[in-house]
């Protein structure tokens, strides 16, 4: 696989960073953390008065691949302290600044939201390596291939941008990056996964939801099917997460074209080894992402990121989105507005 970074990374000037961190080590003083409800009132403003060029940066050209790379922020190795063990460990006080960057990108990319049952509601979520989870299809695996996927697939108010900051990558681990916009299809193949044919499940990640990982009682009679592929306002879109779609269960026509599908996703694969001091920004609706296997240490060094969802108003979807319950996981709007998952049909 290629790697791509070099093609699609914005890199800062010196000038724009040193402002950046100035603007985040006042808003670190003023409010304490990411989690301060006076911090997330004014997020949106204080998002205003980032650099003209980083706020440039914060764009993504339409109908373009799907993914870039903002590089050029400072950031000590040392003073972040140890990746911690598990997300829940992470201190909140001593990464403010960097927490306080990815809202501030979100609010410049969008409107930031979190879930209320992955990571306690929090906005800006720790990505790491944790014992006992190695082996499972969520961002605390490590030693296996973590499946190239559209994020939170299974529920109609899924981000259209995925935002992941880089703390520490020692090792260069790559994530893995693959646009529905280079895949070459068969029109048949495209009608089949156009259609409505298969359900999405909720990834483990989600430990309470009793739908995680398996088909409700009832099966997919209980589950709601949605469409892999439709074509958006700039292009060819997916909604694509293998590890939890029961394609066992559709025809095998279906099989067949997903397979088609996943094999071409597989084919125009890229990497980018996300390094501290970096911003991966995703498309969602045109980018599936995942990681490549490691060998996690647990001593401290292992790599770390940062994660934080947005979603963009006017950014449609299919019409039938809105009906779907999202499996009764609730939106974390940090302004309490009701989100909009489906505002008009794309077709």
């Amino acid at each position: 696989m290629s790697t791509a970074q070099t093609l699609v990374t914005q890199e800062l000037s010196a000038t724009t960073a040193a402002a950046t961190a100035d603007i985040l080590a006042a808003a670190a003083d003023a409010y304490g953390t990411v989690d301060n409800p006076d911090l997330i009132r004014d997020a949106a403003d204080i998002a205003k008065t980032l650099p003209a060029e980083l706020l440039s940066a914060c764009t993504m050209e339409r109908g373009g691949i799907g993914f870039q790379v903002i590089a050029g922020f400072t950031l000590d190795d040392a003073a972040i302290g140890p990746t911690p063990p598990r997300w829940k460990d992470a201190d909140p006080h001593r990464n403010a600044d960097w927490d306080i960057l990815m809202l501030l990108l979100a609010h410049a990319f969008g409107k930031p939201f979190g879930w209320s049952g992955q990571q306690e509601g929090r906005l800006v979520n720790n990505i790491v390596p944790s014992r006992g989870h190695e082996r499972e299809q969520t961002g605390a695996s490590s030693t296996v291939l973590l499946e190239p996927h559209t994020e939170d697939a299974f529920h109609p108010g899924r981000c259209h941008y995925l935002l992941l900051g880089g703390m520490r990558n020692h090792d260069d681990i790559g994530t893995t990056l693959s646009s529905v916009r280079e895949v070459d299809l068969e029109p048949a193949e495209f009608v089949e996964l156009a259609s409505a044919t298969v359900p999405i499940l909720p990834d483990t990640s989600y430990e309470a939801n009793p739908a995680a990982g398996t088909l409700p009682p009832g099966g997919t009679s209980h589950a709601p099917v949605v469409p892999t592929l439709w074509v958006g306002d700039d292009g060819l879109c997916l909604r694509y997460d293998p590890a939890y779609t029961p394609t066992e269960t559709a025809p095998e026509r279906y099989r067949r074209a997903y397979d088609s599908l996943s094999k071409e996703l597989a084919r125009n694969a890229r990497t980018v080894s996300l390094r501290a001091g970096e911003v991966l920004v995703i498309d969602n609706d045109v980018i599936v992402h995942g990681r490549v296997p490691f060998t996690p240490r647990y001593d401290g060094t292992d790599r770390w990121l940062k994660r934080i969802n947005v979603r963009v108003p006017g950014k449609h979807r299919p019409l039938a989105e809105q009906y779907e319950d999202g499996y009764g996981e609730d939106v974390v709007d940090p302004l309490g507005a009701h989100p909009v998952y489906s505002e008009r049909s794309t077709s």
